[in-house]
């Protein structure tokens, strides 16, 4: 079979990893957490045995099908056979409750779901009644579950069929054409309800044939399939390394992936901010606990920083201070990824000038890209042929950028979605009379073409004064200190700026014992005098660097660390402001309850 080098569908891509003869294309992890592999022949007999289940319960061109799951093999499975014969997969995060799933499957229209857990089952059939579904499919079937199809009993016997191949099923796999709808992502609604982005084979497709173009991945390479695979950018990594014919190991819960990266290594890192931002502060957190480790990391830091310009453009600086620092620090730091990562990215929200100043300076440069859900997602990346710290990097080829009056950012081109899903009133508000899309993220490009992100239009703070603040590039400033997990800004319509701060508790309560802080709560912790002083010594190093319409005022350290669980964070570690704004309503007026006769200079 002649290879494929360029893809048209979704389908193009499964039939490039079905004929690569790889033994080990997939690895996940067996109930002993012992790493088992998926070979070439088998993805396909199964993603063919699942496909001919769909078809036989009447599943036709254009249906969708629910797929509620963490990562793991059978989630690939389910998605490349859906895709197979034309229908539509609508993947859910398996951290919504019953209700929300419900909500989404009504309005899709979905008959069939595929769930991983029985946790996941019995949420779903809690709410059966509230949508249209015939059948559930269950991914774990040790015990038979009333009411559930175990997904191994439709897959049994398709590993004993080798290497055959089914010329109808692969006709019905080519058959389908870059125009036809593959996939349903319902955004996660940060600032607003969750819409159904609708993308198809060839939105995909076009981005999947450029986005990684710069960095070569190959046979070679590994990934650790981590990030939710109900968001773009982690199912866009694992079609770049399907694609690339690298090796996919599905990591299914986060606390997993520290022994995950130690026993895969992989070579290829993608990561949200928070990722990086969280391996920061342990490094830190660790380094803090010894004096002598903390001046050490803070040497190497130093040394870093003049090579990191260097580091950054691809370079290994030869300084022979550089390299005692990279035996005795950098190459801990990487340890922590594996110790073989040699291609870092970031995406799905804004990585911060400092964080990525700071990966650079302990000899690993972190690619930072830009994309959305509705554009497949990638418009913009840094790689190893052009990049710019600070930037998103520059377009791909075949996207088109422009900046409207008030700097929000355009785009055009066949990554771009067809629409939201039964919106026609949001899609006439979301592309203006030329095609182009309105991102709602407001963005400069320099004269080389480097785009620039400077936060989400909606969230965008106005004072009263009318001064624009961007929240965003401050929280990241906030969050490069060790004791903060999280920040978000508030203050639209009002005089001036506050924040409400979100600790690291691991590292407060550290902190507390070495300065003999007792407190018998997190809400006592944060409310100790000595604790607001060390808080506010943080807000007025960040306010340093800040113009003055921009500095905080004011702050609260709040008894809760936000995660995706507590439900102040989206699954790419995106703040839900909306959200935010509610839980903490009283906390928000106290800031400004004598805003009237407040300073706000």
């Amino acid at each position: 079979m002649t290879p494929i080098t360029s893809i048209i569908t979704i389908n193009d891509l499964f039939r490039r990893v079905s004929a690569a003869a790889n033994p080990r294309a997939i690895l996940w992890q067996d109930e002993f957490g012992h790493w088992q592999p998926v070979s070439s022949d088998q993805i396909y007999q199964r993603v063919r045995a699942l496909a001919q289940a769909f078809l036989g319960w009447g599943v036709q061109k254009g249906d969708r099908i629910a797929l509620v799951s963490e990562n793991r093999w059978e989630w690939a499975v389910t998605d490349f056979a859906t895709l197979g014969i034309g229908a539509v997969d609508v993947p859910i995060y398996p951290t919504l409750t019953g209700e929300q799933m419900a909500a989404l499957i009504s309005d899709a229209g979905c008959q069939i779901a595929v769930v991983s857990t029985r946790l996941q089952f019995d949420k779903l059939n809690a709410v059966r009644g509230q949508t249209s579904l015939e059948r559930i499919l269950i991914m774990d079937s040790a015990v038979p579950v009333e009411g559930a199809i175990a997904f191994r009993d439709v897959v049994a016997e398709a590993d004993a069929r080798g290497s055959e191949r089914d010329p109808v099923f692969d006709a019905l796999v080519r058959s389908v054409e870059p125009k036809d709808l593959a996939t349903l992502i319902y955004t996660s609604g940060t600032t607003g309800e969750p819409k159904g982005v609708m993308l198809t084979h060839g939105n995909i497709a076009s981005n999947q044939n450029l986005a990684a173009a710069d960095f070569s991945f190959n046979s070679t390479d590994a990934c650790i399939s981590f990030l939710p695979l109900s968001h773009i950018t982690a199912r866009a990594l694992d079609y770049v390394m399907y694609f690339s014919g690298a090796q996919v190991a599905y990591c299914s819960q986060f606390d997993k992936l520290p022994q995950a990266m130690r026993e895969i290594r992989p070579t290829v890192f993608v990561g949200v901010p928070r990722v990086y931002e969280k391996i920061r502060q342990e490094v830190e957190r660790r380094a803090a606990l010894s004096l002598v480790k903390k001046r050490m990391l803070a040497w190497a830091v130093g040394v870093g920083v003049r090579h990191r310009d260097a580091v950054y453009g691809g370079q290994t600086p030869g300084s022979p201070l550089w390299k005692l620092a990279h035996k005795l620090v950098y190459g801990k730091v990487n340890e922590a990824f594996g110790g073989r990562v040699k291609t870092f990215v970031s995406g799905g929200a804004p990585l911060g000038l400092d964080t990525a100043r700071w990966f650079a300076s302990v000899g690993i440069a972190v690619w930072e890209g830009y994309g959305l859900t509705e554009t497949s997602p990638v418009i913009a990346l840094n790689t190893p042929v052009s990049q710019r710290m600070g930037s998103v990097g520059q377009a791909l080829p075949n996207v088109e950028l422009r900046t409207a009056a008030d700097g929000e950012l355009l785009v055009r081109g066949p990554a771009v979605f067809s629409g939201y899903w039964k919106k026609p009133e949001v899609n006439a508000e979301c592309f203006d009379e030329e095609g182009w899309f309105r991102t709602g993220d407001i963005a400069r490009l320099d004269g080389d073409g480097f785009l620039y992100i400077t936060d989400r239009k909606k969230e965008l703070l106005k004072t009263s004064g009318g001064k624009l603040v961007a929240p965003q590039p401050i929280e990241n400033k906030l969050k490069t200190n060790l004791l903060v997990a999280q920040a978000a800004l508030v203050g639209d319509r009002h005089k001036f700026v506050c924040a409400l701060l979100s600790p690291n508790f691991a590292a407060l309560e550290e902190w507390a014992r070495q300065h003999g802080v007792e407190a018998t709560s997190r809400a006592e912790l944060v409310r100790d005098d000595r604790v607001q002083t060390l808080y506010g010594e943080i807000v007025q190093q960040v306010n340093g660097s800040l113009a003055n319409f921009e500095t905080l005022k004011r702050f609260r350290v709040v008894a809760e660390e936000w995660t995706l669980d507590s439900g102040e964070l989206t699954p790419s570690m995106k703040l839900k402001r909306r959200v935010i704004m509610e839980r903490y309503a009283g906390e928000i007026d106290a800031l400004y309850a004598d805003e009237a006769t407040a300073h706000a200079g």
